[in-house]
C-alpha cells in the first residue's frame, strides 16, 4: 500500500550525519536555505506572471532543512520571514501562513511519523490551518474573490482536500530532492 509505506527511515542516516556537523556549519546551511527561500518567494513580485509559478518552490528549502533538523527548520523559517520583512514585505502575508508552514509541517512529519499518510496529513493540517487562519481569522482574501471571508463548511472542506493533495505532492517532491541533494548537504 502506497500511503501506508514507511518512508521516514530513508532520511534517518542523513539526519544522524547532519547532527554530527558543527553548529556553525548547520547555521550557515540554514542561512543559505533561508536566502534561497526568500529569493523563490519574492519571484511573484519581481517577475509578474511566471514568478507566481516559481514562488511556491519556496517550500523546498524550508522542507529540506526541516527534514534534517526541526529546530534548524524553524530557524530557517523565521529567518526567511525576517528577510521578507526587510526586502519584500508584500510577500510576507503568504509565506508564514502557507508556503513556509507547509515545509515545517512536512519536515516535522518526517521526524515524528514513519508512514507516508501521517507525514502527508501533518503537512496538510499545517497548510490548511494557515490558509483558514488567513481567510477566516485575518480576513485576508488569500484565495481571491472565489472564496468569501465568512465561514463556509464547503470552502473549508475544499481547502482541506486541496491541502492534502498539495502536501502529498510536496512529500514526494521533497523525498526526490532530498535524495538528490543529501550528498551535497551532508558533505558540505
Amino acid at each position: 500500500m502506497y500511503f501506508f509505506k514507511t518512508i521516514s527511515e530513508q532520511i534517518k542516516p542523513a539526519q544522524t550525519d547532519f547532527s554530527k556537523k558543527s553548529k556553525t556549519n548547520r547555521l550557515v546551511l540554514a542561512a543559505i536555505f533561508a536566502s534561497i527561500a526568500e529569493i523563490l518567494q519574492s519571484m511573484g513580485g519581481f517577475l509578474p506572471g511566471i514568478g507566481y509559478f516559481i514562488s511556491p518552490f519556496a517550500t523546498a528549502p524550508i522542507l529540506l532543512c526541516s527534514m534534517l533538523s526541526v529546530p534548524l527548520g524553524g530557524i530557517t523559517y523565521f529567518l526567511t520571514i525576517l528577510l521578507l520583512l526587510i526586502l519584500v514585505p508584500s510577500e510576507l502575508i503568504v509565506f508564514p501562513f502557507a508556503t513556509g508552514l507547509l515545509g515545517l509541517g512536512i519536515g516535522g512529519g518526517f521526524h515524528f511519523f514513519k508512514k507516508r499518510i501521517a507525514i502527508i496529513s501533518s503537512g496538510a493540517i499545517f497548510l490548511a490551518a494557515g490558509i483558514l487562519t488567513l481567510l477566516y481569522g485575518i480576513k485576508f482574501p488569500v484565495l481571491g474573490p472565489a472564496v468569501s471571508s465568512s465561514f463556509s463548511f464547503l470552502a473549508s472542506s475544499g481547502i482541506l482536500l486541496f491541502s492534502f493533495i498539495y502536501a502529498w505532492i510536496w512529500v514526494d517532491l521533497g523525498l526526490f530532492l532530498f535524495n538528490r541533494l543529501k550528498r551535497f548537504i551532508i558533505r558540505s
